[in-house]
């Protein structure tokens, strides 16, 4: 199992990877804090879960960022990246090891929850999965997203994108600006009856504490990641939809039970099937495959899946994310790989 330490590490790879120079160099500041003992040592010591499925290091980069946010830590607060675009972590890491010193209980009681950040701009993605649904499965669409967090992606189709081919730039909503190779299916306007989601912990875009708790989980550096969370909270907090709390093989097993409605019923998560156990993905596949089975007449099933290709094909060395399709027809089970995808969603390629 991998170690807190190098979860730490790692993450510092992964953070310079997807452009977060900031966190970057505080998770490698706090990483020499674990080695030599520190306070991060003291607050990640006998860590009761898996370090790197946990994202430990993530949640004291969340705590930090919170505290910048809200000015918890006033001299923390002018040197992030928001008050001061020329940081540097030399002048960062002090004030940072003394706030979480500080601050302990309360950094403590802000690792306890996992991180969310409900990556608005994975909507090009399943935007563009429904697009090539709807060329061939019936409508209306019922909308059924998994661990969907704050429900942002509900409202996928209220988004602007800079895909030019959609020219949909004009959409009062926050602009998804993925880069598109490739030549997905044209945009067309969908008839959606209705709009439903899960999580185990949900977060309410109208609650103070969870809308912070979503802002502090973007890098503190990518300003833009931080403009579009905050434009899709506003839009949640407009159309009011709301994420049901329950676990993801119940709460899908029950939705599928019985009549599926005439129409479509889409299945969909991004980025989530990474973190339940084994069992419950074997719970939910077993779900949605049975009620496939069962289509019949107009009343059809589709299952989208924004997710590494290491979880969908079984193979641990693939470092593919991928947009996978499966549509089942009169019990007819049919599988494609429409793209692949970056996890952030800052490009796809289309393949479908």
């Amino acid at each position: 199992m991998t170690t807190v330490l190098e979860e730490f590490r790692l993450q510092v790879r992964f953070c310079e990877d997807f452009g977060s120079h900031f966190t970057a160099q505080l998770l490698a500041r706090a990483a020499d804090d674990i080695e030599a003992g520190g306070i991060v040592a003291q607050l990640t010591a006998n860590w009761p879960g898996h370090p790197r499925a946990d994202a430990v290091s993530l949640r004291v980069a969340g705590a930090l960022h919170a505290a910048a946010l809200t000015g918890r830590d006033a001299m923390l607060a002018v040197e992030y990246p928001h008050a001061k675009p020329t940081w540097s972590m030399d002048r960062v890491w002090p004030l940072a090891e003394a706030f979480l010193r500080r601050e302990e209980a309360w950094v403590r009681a802000f690792m306890k929850s996992p991180p969310q950040t409900n990556e608005t701009a994975r909507s090009t993605g399943l935007a563009s999965a429904y697009m090539w649904l709807a060329q061939l499965m019936p409508q209306p669409f019922h909308m059924l997203e998994l661990g969907a967090s704050a429900g942002l992606n509900l409202n996928w189709d209220r988004f602007a994108y800079a895909y030019p081919s959609w020219d949909r730039q004009s959409v009062i909503g926050p602009m998804m600006p993925t880069v598109v190779t490739g030549q997905p299916p044209p945009w067309r306007d969908i008839a959606i009856a209705s709009r439903a989601a899960c999580d185990q912990n949900p977060l309410d875009p109208a609650n103070a504490d969870d809308r912070l708790r979503l802002r502090a989980y973007v890098w503190a550096d990518q300003s833009a990641r931080l403009e579009r969370l905050n434009a899709a909270m506003e839009l949640s907090r407009e159309t009011g939809l709301k994420v049901e709390k329950a676990d993801a093989a119940a709460w899908v097993a029950a939705h599928l039970a019985g009549d599926l409605p005439p129409g479509t019923s889409v299945v969909y998560h991004s980025v989530f099937l990474q973190y339940p156990p084994v069992d419950v993905r074997t719970a939910i596949a077993a779900a949605i495959e049975e009620a496939g089975a069962r289509t019949r007449g107009d009343a059809q099933l589709a299952w989208v899946r924004f997710e590494p290709d290491s979880i969908l094909s079984g193979d641990r060395s693939s470092a593919r994310y991928v947009l996978n399709a499966v549509t089942w027809a009169n019990g007819q089970r049919s599988e494609t790989i429409l793209a692949d995808v970056d996890p952030h969603g800052r490009t796809m390629s289309w393949c479908g």
